[in-house]
């Protein structure tokens, strides 16, 4: 009997996902060795750090006994100390070059996470939580300056519009988010202080890495002056309109470690569904961070971006305070958390992106660490006057939408608070 000739096999239609991967994998091996190198610096960074945070509020609350107000101060001690003196480790970044501060950074943030570990009163807390946002405070405006500084460079040569590295960027931010919120759960059914050391593992192996592989000289970065760029910064109305639009998105994005938790305690009676949350939360940007800056770059300018993604952020507390009154428990008590996360989620990806390539444009010529430190260190004052206001609300009584609602404001407010492109 002759064999029949097989039929061709039917030609798959590409699906979305399959296209974004395309574009992704397309996108990062166009990347320079550097930039490759500084966007899997900050998936290693996220690891270490996410493996921690989400798990201390109820830490400090529970075991460490501190009241709702001093959990928000510290939290926001935290992030000020990290934010709010980025512009010290931008500045010192164009001053001394990105090495030395990133290595510097990480010596300081394993140490931040040991002494964490071992931690048992308030002054201990504060102190190792101090250490731990100043340790970032150097090496993450060192890193983010640069990867804006090469995506500028390779906006330039053609490669694309710079949007298109910073989302790479954050995609692999959130991919070190989506995995040690995952890495800290577990290892917190042994204890805290095994999720600190596990974290300060992780910034071990990144020193190690870094002390190899970064290069002491990056080419075409010309180091400045020390003085004359603060007074210069504090002039330009522009750029701080920008910082404080920015500040009240990284306000909103704080409450997933301050007020969410809390939420999640009420409606299942543990905070295990609250890495879930975290995972879902990374899992939308690794995804679809890149078809929406696509999007975005297609339809909106970067004005319009960050002021969409702002109203997408109020809609997610606004929808935890319309369900709120219920009271429900459960499935369906965590609902609304998880549409909060998806929000807030959908916002970030629109104001992160936009802001940090915003950055070169206002930006005097030399200084772009310093005004890359300088905008998270106004966010990071403000959210530690809003993470103090927040936990005093928490602690007043009133009504439980009443904080959700006030929070909600703030993203509405700052929208107008943006300035003209031009």
């Amino acid at each position: 009997m002759t064999e029949q000739p097989a039929k061709p096999a039917k030609a798959t239609k590409p699906t979305k996902a399959t296209k974004a991967t395309g574009r992704r994998t397309r996108t990062w091996a166009r990347l320079s060795p550097l930039l490759r190198l500084l966007i899997l610096t900050q998936l290693a960074f996220n690891i270490g750090f996410f493996a921690v945070l989400p798990f201390l509020a109820e830490h400090l609350g529970t075991a460490i006994g501190l009241a709702g107000w001093m959990v928000g101060l510290v939290l926001g001690l935290r992030t000020f100390s990290q934010q709010g003196l980025f512009v010290v480790g931008g500045a010192l970044a164009d001053r001394y070059g990105v090495r030395p501060v990133v290595l510097a950074g990480c010596v300081l943030r394993i140490a931040g996470f040991v002494w964490l570990g071992y931690a048992a009163q308030p002054w201990a807390v504060i102190g190792a939580v101090l250490l731990i946002g100043f340790a970032a405070a150097l090496f993450s405006p060192a890193v983010e300056s640069e990867v804006v500084r090469q995506a500028v460079l390779w906006e330039e040569a053609g490669g694309g519009s710079r949007t298109r590295v910073l989302a790479l960027f954050t995609v692999a931010g959130q991919a070190g988010a989506f995995v040690g919120p995952l890495l800290g759960a577990t290892l917190l059914e042994v204890d805290f202080r095994a999720v600190c050391l596990a974290g300060a593992g992780v910034f071990v192996l990144v020193l190690a890495g870094h002390f190899r592989l970064l290069p002491q000289h990056l080419p075409g970065r010309v180091r400045v002056r020390a003085r004359g760029g603060l007074r210069s910064l504090t002039r330009n109305g522009r750029f701080l309109a920008l910082c404080c639009a920015y500040g009240a998105y990284l306000l909103a994005y704080n409450q997933l470690y301050l007020i969410l938790p809390g939420e999640v305690e009420r409606t299942s009676g543990s905070q295990a569904p609250l890495a879930w949350l975290f995972a879902l939360s990374s899992l939308l940007v690794v995804t679809t961070q890149l078809p929406v800056t696509r999007w975005a770059a297609h339809r909106l300018d970067l004005r319009r971006s960050i002021g969409a993604g702002l109203l997408l952020i109020a809609g997610g507390f606004v929808v935890v305070a319309a369900a709120r009154p219920a009271g429900w428990t459960g499935t369906a008590g965590l609902l609304p958390a998880a549409g909060f996360v998806v929000l807030l989620t959908l916002g970030q990806m629109l104001v992160a992106p936009a802001a940090r390539a915003w950055v070169p444009d206002l930006a005097e010529e030399g200084r772009l660490g310093l005004y890359t430190g300088a905008i998270s260190s106004v966010s990071g004052l403000i959210v530690l006057i809003g993470s103090s206001a927040t936990g005093f609300l928490l602690d007043t009584g009133l009504p439980p939408a009443v904080p959700w609602l006030v929070l909600a404001t703030i993203p509405v407010a700052s929208v107008a608070l943006l300035p003209r492109r031009g």
